[in-house]
């Protein structure tokens, strides 16, 4: 809002940016350490952990980030950053597999925070810079998801697996402790009660159309995205490549490439509206899949290249998306945030699961099919929207 933007200094900024990061990054943090925690802990835990933290961040977006529009919102990131630290301690002494089952499950649903900071800093911003705004912020979080398997899978090496989540508690007291003097604390206007706000998740979708179709067409770029993320590994540690899991993580550092996209992207979609913009990411991800399917069995460039499009198209795509999406109903920023990321989620889950379908029925060939046709869908979704005035 207007009226905001003399809250959003320089030290707020980065602090929402920081915090984006630092507390996405947790979800992901138990991914490299799976071979340890398996030894560990027995085969379960390599699906039992990394579902719990992934479904936790799931109901985080779904049942805590509307609280944003109710409540002040640094008060929430700073108490969800302090709970997450102390989610972060149990797991990293956690005795037996249940323990760290429960932890990764609270880690997922307070990691949430990062989710917080995205509509917070919208609120923040002029309408006129607000995809610029939203477009850094997003870096810091994007850069958390793709950094967290390497610097995980670092530490973890040198130090041990709990040191991972011993380190990451403390680096979210410091988040908390840079969220209460950088952010500003403002009351919303409107104090709904609970239910209400859950309830009028269901009247946004309904009666926002723009919502509904950056809602899809995310979602089926998230689809693409990890199809090809959830394979990637079962191509490069097998032959020709024959890679380890630590080289294969490496491609997520080509996705920072990608991620600072993002400000630009956000910049664009400020002066020359959201939808050319998402047209563009469709057609960069389907790029992506067209350069995988031809060399990527035989090319580690080709694989490089893919990854660069790949998160190049995504990012992009997911700033402008958000930014006309934040754009709609000033005073529901947390509630459009809830229906835009669960919608990413499912597209992300599903894709995810089409993709390792497809790997072990049909191999790359079929990765390369099933989120080459996500991204074509959602392009002819972006193409078919026609409300050029208000995307």
């Amino acid at each position: 809002m207007q009226s905001h933007a003399r809250d959003l200094s320089r030290p707020t900024r980065i602090g929402l940016t920081l915090i984006a990061g630092g507390a996405v990054a947790t979800i992901y943090y138990n991914q490299p350490l799976l071979a340890v925690l398996v030894a560990e802990f027995g085969e379960r835990a390599a699906l039992l952990v990394p579902t719990a933290s992934l479904v936790g961040y799931g109901l985080g977006i779904l049942f805590l980030v509307p609280l944003g529009d109710a409540l002040p919102r640094r008060d929430l990131i700073v108490r969800q950053l302090l709970g997450l630290s102390a989610a972060l301690v149990v797991a990293g002494l956690a005795p037996n597999l249940a323990v760290l089952t429960l932890a990764s499950l609270a880690i997922g649903v307070l990691a949430c925070a990062a989710q917080q900071a995205v509509p917070f800093a919208a609120e923040l911003a002029p309408d006129a810079t607000r995809g610029r705004i939203v477009g850094g912020v997003m870096t810091g979080l994007l850069s958390g998801i793709l950094l967290a398997r390497t610097a995980s899978g670092l530490v973890g090496a040198h130090l041990g697996w709990r040191s991972v989540f011993l380190a990451a508690a403390i680096v979210s007291v410091v988040l908390a402790f840079v969220a209460w003097r950088t952010l500003p604390r403002i009351v919303p206007k409107q104090r709904l009660r609970y239910r209400a706000l859950m309830l009028s998740l269901v009247h946004l979708v309904r009666t926002q159309p723009v919502l509904r179709n950056a809602s899809l067409t995310q979602a089926l770029l998230f689809a693409s995205f990890n199809a090809f993320w959830a394979t990637l590994a079962l191509l490069v540690e097998a032959p020709p490549f024959g890679l380890t899991s630590a080289g294969a993580g490496l491609f997520g550092v080509i996705g920072v490439a990608g991620a600072l996209i993002a400000p630009y992207s956000g910049r664009y979609s400020d002066r020359r509206g959201a939808r050319p913009v998402v047209i563009a990411g469709s057609v960069f991800v389907a790029a992506a899949f067209a350069v995988l399917a031809l060399a990527g069995q035989t090319s580690l460039a080709a694989i490089g290249l893919g990854v660069l499009l790949l998160d190049i198209g995504i990012n992009g795509a997911l700033i402008a998306n958000q930014t006309r999406a934040y754009a709609l109903v000033p005073g529901a920023r947390g509630r459009i945030n809830t229906v835009l990321f669960t919608a990413i989620f499912v597209g992300g889950a599903l894709g995810a699961f089409g993709g390792s379908q497809a790997f072990l029925h049909a191999g790359w060939p079929g990765v390369c099919a099933v989120g080459g046709s996500c991204a074509l869908a959602a392009l002819a979704v972006a193409l078919l929207d026609r409300r050029r005035s208000v995307t």
